[in-house]
This record gives structure tokens, sequence and C-alpha cells, in this order.
């Protein structure tokens, strides 16, 4: 793959049995609701906001949600005072880094989740800065492989990609963490973006070898996303055979 390894709650919702694609959903509308609080509900205005909405409309997420997504940032149908952005940072089996990105209405019920996951699977929450100097932000663009032609390659380039890997059924291009926006734009002239989203990946790796430690670090992840707030978790697990 690329180097790194994340689960993200919203970056696959296709074919998603109905209780999942409700809790994607319901983890789009807040997501959306934060970009539109700080956006004053423009969407053309935000590349943020209308990025989440562009990911919530291909996982399927019904038109009205959005809307209502949107005015509940304005203040329209819910308090959007009360939402925040949170990230923690700590680690899992194995000495692997985590960073977790949260969006809540409720500050007290997110942390409590986080430490209760956390200690349940042998983590440990750690103080702020405490791994991200691990990681490094960026933009990453995903093309479905059977859509991608050697020729877009130069093409990618000239509109800002900083490195493109042909994997086994997309093609993933990766961006400034700032220019995700403008340069899926370029790109879409030329070819459909199957996704875009920014993640956090690892410069420093931990090699994971042992399937009961993989087994445990799976199980830290399910659960802390099965977590009302939690939106993605990033992690520099490396696994190995």
């Amino acid at each position: 793959m690329s180097g790194h390894s994340k689960w993200s709650s919203i970056k696959h919702a296709k074919g998603l049995a109905d209780a999942k694609r409700g809790k994607i959903f319901s983890k789009y509308a807040v997501a959306i609701a934060l970009a539109s609080k700080e956006a004053g509900g423009d969407v053309n205005s935000s590349p943020k906001l209308r990025l989440l909405v562009d990911r919530a409309k291909a996982a399927g997420m019904p038109k009205d949600n959005i809307e209502r997504a949107v005015k509940r940032g304005t203040g329209e149908g819910g308090d959007a005072g009360t939402i925040e952005e949170m990230y923690f940072e700590g680690y899992g089996p194995g000495g692997v880094a985590l960073i977790i990105h949260a969006i809540t209405d409720n500050r007290n019920r997110a942390v409590a989740d986080v430490k209760h996951v956390l200690s349940k699977f042998d983590g440990k929450m750690g103080g702020e800065g405490s791994v991200k100097w691990m990681f490094r932000e960026i933009g990453t663009i995903v093309i479905d492989k059977e859509k991608w032609s050697n020729e877009f390659e130069m093409k990618a380039i000239e509109a800002g990609a900083v490195d493109i890997k042909v994997l086994d059924d997309v093609v993933e291009i990766e961006t400034g963490n700032t220019d995700l926006h403008v340069v899926k734009s370029e790109i879409e002239k030329f070819v459909e973006v199957a996704d875009a989203y920014l993640e956090w990946v690892g410069n420093q790796m931990v090699d994971v070898s042992d399937q009961s430690t993989k087994d445990k670090i799976d199980r830290l992840i399910e659960s802390l996303d099965d977590s009302q707030d939690v939106e993605e978790i990033f992690t520099n697990a490396n696994y190995i055979d």
C-alpha cells in the first residue's frame, strides 16, 4: 500500500448494511455541521465543506439529510455552538501510535469513551503532541484503476500531485494538505475521482508481525470506530507477515 494504515468511519460507505450506513450518515452529518459552522453555511466558499458534501452524496446520504446538517451548522435546527473538533493522541498494543479524530457536541462523553476503549484494549492516552510528530497530514485522491491511464500521470503532476501510487484496484494521488481541493478539481477535468480526503500518515512506522497483536489492534480500532463521536482513526502500524 502507501506505507501507512488508516481506518476511517466515512471513507468507504457504498454497499454497507443499513445499520452501518446509518452510523456513517450520522458521522457525516456532524462533520458537515461543523464545517458549515466554520463556513457560515456557504458550501461554495468552503473547500472543506464542499468536499464533505461531495463525499456524503457519493456515499448515498439523502439530500435532505445533507441540507439539514448544513443548516444545523448555521444554528438552524440545532445548536451549532456545541459542536467541536477534537484530536486524541495515544498508543495501542505493540506500541503503535494513534491519532483519533472526533467531532462531538459533548466533550466529556467523547473523552470518556476514547479513554475507556483505549484502556480496554491495552492502549493508553497520550498528551497533546505526544505522537503527532510521528505523522504528517496529506491529501489523498483515489481513482478507480480501470479508469486510469498512464498518460494521466503527467497531467496529475502538473495539477499539483506530490506522489502517485498504482495499487491493485485503485490509484492513490498524494497532495499537500492545503492543496487537496485545488488538485482534485484539476484532476476531475480528465478523470473521474472516486474519493478524496485528508489523512494523517506515519513518518515512523511500527512493524507488527505477531497475529495476536494485530488482532488486538483491529479490535481497538473497531471499538473506537463504534464510538458516537469518533470520525477517523489513524495509526502508524505496519502489518507484516
